[in-house]
């Protein structure tokens, strides 16, 4: 009987953060597999290690570019897909090291996706984690939303695309990869008088933490990848996730 395959949501960063059911599957697990840049690193298995876990000797550490060409992806994916399917067949459990919350802009989908190509029959399951603009909110000490308050949470260049129809439209947004279009968003909350109203967080519950209320100063420099910024208008208080 082939294993299941599991993602374990890790949380944005801190090992704190980490639910007992990802941790209870980690410790469970024979077989770990975490995603890796091109020069090998995890951000997703440091979350673990940080927290005293270390990874079975024969994990497999999936290399996934960070590109945006289709094409490319799709080969990195079924190629994982095929690692992961041979231990899945030698009837042992996968659990896939995700950060933040597998639901959400995660490559576990797509690994699951190429895995259930291969083989329809091999069962997933999620365990869920604390998405990390929770987190970031907790850190900023900001509330998100309140009463009956809309909130969006985008991808930030998608968000680009209708930026001031989302800003008529929302109280509070939440944009998560904000790093490929920092400078041309700071000029619409500027245009839009919203900057004291936004916050900047980088690699949150991690020790490079960094919380900007100051985000006009970040124009014109590069950021982490994992960066985002939340934006809570708040029309009928006035009051924003901006400093007190």
């Amino acid at each position: 009987m082939p294993g299941t395959l599991i993602a374990a949501s890790l949380g944005p960063g801190d090992p704190g953060l980490v639910t007992r059911a990802a941790w209870s599957a980690l410790e469970r697990a024979r077989c770990w597999a975490w995603p890796i840049t091109g020069d090998g690193a995890s951000y997703a298995l440091s979350i673990v290690a940080r927290g005293g876990l270390e990874p079975p000797p024969d994990g497999l550490a999936l290399h996934f570019p960070m590109t945006r060409d289709p094409e490319t992806l799709a080969l990195h994916w079924a190629a994982a897909a095929e690692q992961v399917l041979a231990r899945l067949h030698d009837g042992e459990d996968v659990v896939f090291l995700v950060e933040g919350d597998a639901s959400t802009f995660s490559t576990f989908g797509h690994l699951a996706r190429a895995v259930q190509a291969l083989d329809p029959a091999i069962a997933v399951r999620v365990i869920p984690g604390v998405p990390s603009y929770h987190s970031a909110a907790a850190a900023a000490g900001a509330v998100l939303v309140d009463g009956e308050e809309p909130l969006a949470v985008y991808s930030a260049p998608e968000a680009m695309k209708e930026l001031d129809a989302l800003l008529e439209r929302f109280d509070a947004l939440v944009l998560l990869k904000v790093r490929p279009v920092l400078d041309p968003l700071i000029e619409v909350l500027t245009e839009r008088s919203l900057l004291d109203r936004a916050v900047f967080v980088e690699r949150v519950g991690t020790p490079e933490e960094r919380i900007l209320h100051d985000i006009a100063s970040l124009r014109g420099t590069r950021v982490h990848y994992l960066s985002l910024i939340l934006i809570r208008q708040d029309r009928r208080r006035g009051l924003g996730v901006g400093p007190s």
